[in-house]
């Protein structure tokens, strides 16, 4: 399986990963990375404890790592929950709201994970 193949699997984008990155070399090291990080773990728990701060930082370097991966969803659904626990800003979904977006966002990024797993066993 190739960097592109894998991005196809994940439905990344990896026009923009290729744009941050600037080579597949890069791309590599730092997707698989990814599925060894603590982010999506991290902002898993903050939601068990509904902390705002913490689930606005952990989706914060969610959407962040993901952007810079050309991850769009996961980065679109991690905003999701940044936005909602900006700061200053007023919440507008419920806590049930919430906890629905973070299983999504746990999902998906499970499924990311394994699949970047075969990518590894196959590369």
């Amino acid at each position: 399986m190739t960097i592109q193949e894998l991005y196809s699997a994940i439905d990344g984008n990896y026009e923009q990963a290729v744009r941050v990155m600037r080579s597949d070399r890069l791309i590599d090291k730092y997707v698989r990375k990814l599925k060894d990080s603590q982010v999506g773990e991290k902002l898993a728990e903050a939601g068990e404890s509904m902390d705002a701060t913490r689930l606005f930082e952990s989706a914060h370097a969610m959407k962040g790592v993901c952007s810079n991966l050309g991850l769009d969803r996961l980065a679109a659904a991690a905003n999701e929950i940044t936005e909602e626990f900006r700061p200053g800003s007023a919440r507008k979904m419920t806590d049930d709201e919430v906890c629905a977006r973070l299983d999504e966002i746990a999902r998906r990024y499970r499924d990311t994970a394994e699949a970047i797993r075969r990518y590894e066993e196959q590369a």
